[in-house]
């Protein structure tokens, strides 16, 4: 076989995905008020889109029935197994030049750069609720004596979570600050006077402490008390009162005392716990069944996209456009416009349809609870609408519906089998498991605390066949304690 160059003619099959394509399949993992926002940039960057009004045609069906999907569509390429997946957004950050002198001068202009003089702007912040960490940015300028002292604090602030506990050693932060120990513990004691009172804690016992100084309850007693909680988790409330050196009376209105504080302080701040949840689907009883027996759902008109092509403004700059590169430019736009308006009406479509499968294989939750929430794959609603799982996967990410029994997300509505249920179908939902062990543990008697072994007795009786180790399991993410921890607990609420 001769070497040397030669030209070889090839065939070869290749999907090329469109910028324009992998953005309709990024929309579908939005929710509504997410595409309101890009929309928003929509609207600056194309002059020939305009809000107009919502389709109704595209926003809601009384039987659960969505139209067929567009020949051509990003949906019809994802339900071939034509996805993408999403890439990170890489965020810029900038680090600060530990080889620095140490004069408070430098120190406050590294404490500014890192979240200025005062604490987030207004903008920084956002229309949420206020997080902790900002609300702790905000005191600290008054509360620390010097630049380098608010620089430490500050640092420290960075590594406070969202209960309000340190979760760095104070060790280790003097050494990646290059700072002595004796600092750090004192910008740690300008923290833990910042509000709310508990913060900056580096264990319970702290915590605890902290708010017992705020209340001016800190005495010898009470700082035994606090200092021997373990005593309370085994039960030991004779040692532990001997220990304080009280009576009952007094033992018991320490404790009463202990139950007021807040043991996770930082959770009384955060967006996530102030931002209301706007669900993108609604389902209510259909209006056209006299017994009620259908349901209607409908997309959340509240918060859907409006979006129309200004035709008048386009047939004017067409009438303005002269040249060659005018006209490309105006048909480019048109084009773009057209496309956008085409597949957020696909995506509502696909939303639709997808929340009605949901609908009809979960019918017995929306009639009577999470005891009838069956178990629920991607797949099998994937299967029964023919559209591919990685498309429903994107469409039930970030999306809630609301019901008569509330708003849920509607990952929610996707749960894993256990055991088998009384009528044979297969598996029980593991959330209509964890509803009966919490109603059982909730309604036992403080004097007949049920064991796992009792627990499974029972549920096998309501028809659930459960192992006594999955019963534990769920009984432990649920955050509900061993029989032996419940008895305790229940204890120690009769001693109020």
């Amino acid at each position: 076989m001769a070497l040397g160059p030669r030209l070889d003619l090839r065939q070869s099959q290749s999907l090329v995905m469109t910028p324009q394509l992998q953005q309709a399949i990024k929309l579908l993992a939005l929710s509504n008020l997410e595409i309101e926002s890009f929309i928003g940039e929509a609207l600056e960057a194309n002059p020939l889109l305009e809000a107009g009004e919502v389709s109704r045609d595209a926003t809601d069906t009384d039987d659960g029935s969505a139209s067929p999907r567009e020949e051509g569509s990003a949906d019809t390429l994802m339900a071939e197994g034509r996805g993408e997946q999403d890439s990170p957004l890489d965020i810029a950050t900038e680090t600060l030049d530990r080889d620095r002198d140490t004069g408070d001068g430098e120190w406050g202009s590294a404490a500014s750069s890192m979240m200025g003089a005062e604490g987030p702007s207004i903008d920084e912040r956002g229309s949420g609720a206020i997080s902790l960490a900002d609300f702790l940015y905000e005191q600290i300028g008054s509360a620390s004596r010097d630049e380098r002292e608010d620089f430490i604090a500050r640092y420290l602030i960075g590594q406070i979570d969202d209960t309000g506990y340190m979760t760095m050693p104070l060790r280790e932060v003097a050494s990646e600050l290059d700072v002595p120990l004796a600092e750090v513990e004192r910008a740690l004691d300008v923290v833990q006077t910042l509000e709310p009172t508990g913060v900056g804690a580096r264990n319970l016992s702290e915590c605890l402490a902290l708010q017992a100084k705020e209340a001016d309850r800190y005495d010898p007693c009470m700082a035994r008390l606090i200092d021997n909680l373990e005593l309370i988790a085994r039960g030991s409330f004779e040692q532990l009162r001997r220990m304080c050196d009280v009576d009952d009376e007094d033992f018991a209105d320490m404790l009463s005392e202990l139950r007021t504080y807040d043991p996770r302080p930082g959770l009384q701040y955060g967006a996530a716990e102030g931002t209301a949840v706007v669900p993108d689907i609604l389902v209510g009883h259909g209006s056209d069944a006299a017994d009620g027996d259908s349901w209607k759902i409908s997309l959340n008109e509240a918060t859907l996209p409006r979006l129309v092509v200004n035709r008048t403004y386009y047939l004017e700059l067409k009438q303005g456009s002269t040249d060659k590169e005018s006209r490309g430019w105006l048909q480019e736009k048109l084009g773009d416009a057209n496309w956008l308006i085409k597949a957020l009406d696909q995506r509502q479509k696909t939303i639709l349809k997808v929340a009605a499968e949901i609908v009809k294989q979960q019918d017995g939750f929306f009639r009577r609870g999470v005891s009838e929430l069956k178990p629920l794959t991607l797949r099998a609603v994937a299967e029964a609408i023919e559209m591919h799982e990685s498309t429903v996967s994107r469409v039930t990410s970030n999306k809630y519906l609301h019901c008569d029994r509330g708003t849920f997300e509607l990952k929610y509505f996707f749960t894993s089998g256990v055991g088998a249920s009384a009528d044979g179908e297969g598996g029980a939902s593991s959330e209509a498991v964890k509803s009966r062990i919490k109603a059982l543990t909730e309604a036992e008697d403080p004097k007949k605390i049920l064991s796992d072994d009792r627990l499974v007795e029972l549920l096998k009786g309501e028809g659930f066949d459960l192992a006594r180790r999955t019963v534990a399991k769920y009984r432990e993410a649920m955050g509900i304690g061993s029989s032996v921890q419940r008895r305790r607990s229940k204890k120690m609420a009769g001693m109020r």
